[in-house]
């Protein structure tokens, strides 16, 4: 089953404006859609394509880059082990998991160069980096990141109006009671499935969510068997089951040493690194002076980590009890988990601003005279100030950060948003928006 992704559009303005002088570098986690997207574009874009899955070809395809030299003869020996034609100017070849053969990657300067035909490469990062120590990393590559799916995507692939969404956004106007908990349960729902392709084939297959978080946990045990490859002592998947309990903590940043014990830090960092390079998770860097460029007031030893699906990081808060009955799954769509679980809404506006290829940013500071902080969940760019966002997942309740943080820098803050499940409203200058209308407001 195919759904319609945004990385599309990207492919098509790549092969409009840069196919001519760089490959497309389709990177992102596993399982996230990447093959398919690339084939897809090849199909429907080209007169012929030639799509090689380096986790399975064989030798005598493999051994045809030993010689990239004479591209002629390259050229001819593909064409004949493939059985497919290619056609100058109007033929693609896909490097499918291009990690795993780092010969085929450092191939693709020469060919780029060669211009007759383009080229499509996939991979996950943290493979991609393991292995290029013995090759010549090529510069003609435009990377393009691909996530799992977000809102907008599910409501096209379950055929949910996601336009009335944007009109509802633009009037700025309140729906009553009624209305708006119908559209927090319609993005309960894809809380609950997430953005995985497979989980979501399930749900419009008509699985239970037993099945759905069955496919979810294997995905995960997939990221586990790749972190292993890289620390076969499980520190690095310890990072990765962390996360929901270290937020569920409402700690100011993540720590390394509650994941791992007191070790060594140098190589915990190391594997902090990977982690992210991964793409599984989504680093939030503390701005420790708030301002247009939050990039130069980066904290790099104070952040948060999120999981880069919402729906993974459902599983993974319940990763414990041996499967996910169905009630845990119908307390969330009801609204019925209880409410301590704000950090689930928080991973939830994290991976919605992570998809518009932002880096993300919070922002803490000292209460006077007291040992608590004052915390702004969120901050992103818009011009030549920013907005603030403060996360609540059930009532609005009180909200004085946000408020002190709007007094605090009131000449950088263009706005100052409270996202809840609540109806649009506002408290003076202060914008009260649902989750679900969260991507409009960036």
């Amino acid at each position: 089953m195919y759904f319609k992704r945004k990385a599309y559009d990207n492919l098509i303005e790549w092969k409009e404006n840069y196919a001519n002088e760089y490959a497309a570098l389709l990177e992102g986690a596993r399982r996230v859609g990447k093959s398919t997207i690339a084939e897809t574009f090849a199909k429907n874009e080209y007169k012929s394509y030639i799509m090689l899955d380096f986790s399975e070809v064989a030798d005598n395809i493999r051994n045809i880059f030993d010689d990239i030299g004479n591209l002629d003869l390259f050229f001819l020996r593909l064409q004949a082990e493939t059985g497919i034609t290619l056609y100058e100017n109007e033929s693609i070849i896909i490097f499918d998991e291009v990690q795993l053969f780092p010969k085929a990657r450092q191939a693709i300067k020469h060919l780029v160069k060669d211009h007759r035909y383009h080229y499509i490469e996939t991979g996950s990062l943290i493979s991609i980096k393991k292995n290029v120590k013995d090759i010549l990393v090529p510069s003609e590559e435009k990377k393009i990141h691909i996530y799992p799916m977000d809102y907008e995507e599910f409501c096209l692939a379950i055929n949910s109006n996601y336009e009335i969404l944007k009109q509802i956004a633009a009037s700025g106007k309140g729906l009553g009671e009624s209305t708006n908990r119908k559209l927090m349960r319609d993005l309960r729902i894809y809380m609950a499935v997430g953005g995985m392709p497979q989980a979501v084939e399930a749900y419009i297959r008509g699985d239970n969510f037993k099945k759905i978080d069955f496919i979810k946990r294997q995905i995960i045990s997939l990221y586990e068997d790749d972190f292993k490859k890289i620390d076969s002592s499980g520190r690095l998947a310890a990072l990765y089951h962390s996360i929901p309990a270290q937020l569920s903590k409402d700690t100011k940043k993540y720590r390394i040493t509650t994941a791992l014990g007191k070790r060594n830090n140098t190589k915990a960092e190391e594997f902090l690194y990977d982690l992210i390079d991964s793409r599984t998770v989504i680093p939030c860097y503390n701005s420790t002076d708030p301002g247009s460029s939050l990039s130069d007031t980066k904290d790099f030893g104070s952040y948060k980590l999120y999981l880069s699906d919402i729906g993974l990081f459902v599983t993974l808060m319940f990763i414990d009890r041996p499967e996910v009955e169905n009630d845990v799954y119908a307390k969330l769509l009801s609204d019925k988990l209880p409410s301590n679980l704000g950090y689930l809404y928080e991973n939830l506006v994290a991976q919605m601003i992570a998809v518009t290829d932002r880096e993300l940013y919070y922002h803490t500071w000292e209460k006077k005279e007291s040992t608590h902080y004052y915390e702004v969940d969120f901050l992103v760019s818009e011009g030549s100030k920013i907005n603030a966002f403060e996360v609540k997942s059930s009532g609005i309740g009180k909200h004085e950060s946000i408020n002190e943080f709007a007094v605090k820098y009131s000449k950088r803050v263009n706005k100052t948003y409270l996202v809840s499940q609540k109806d649009i409203n506002k408290d003076g200058t202060l914008l009260m928006r649902p989750f679900y209308l969260f991507p409009f407001l960036i």
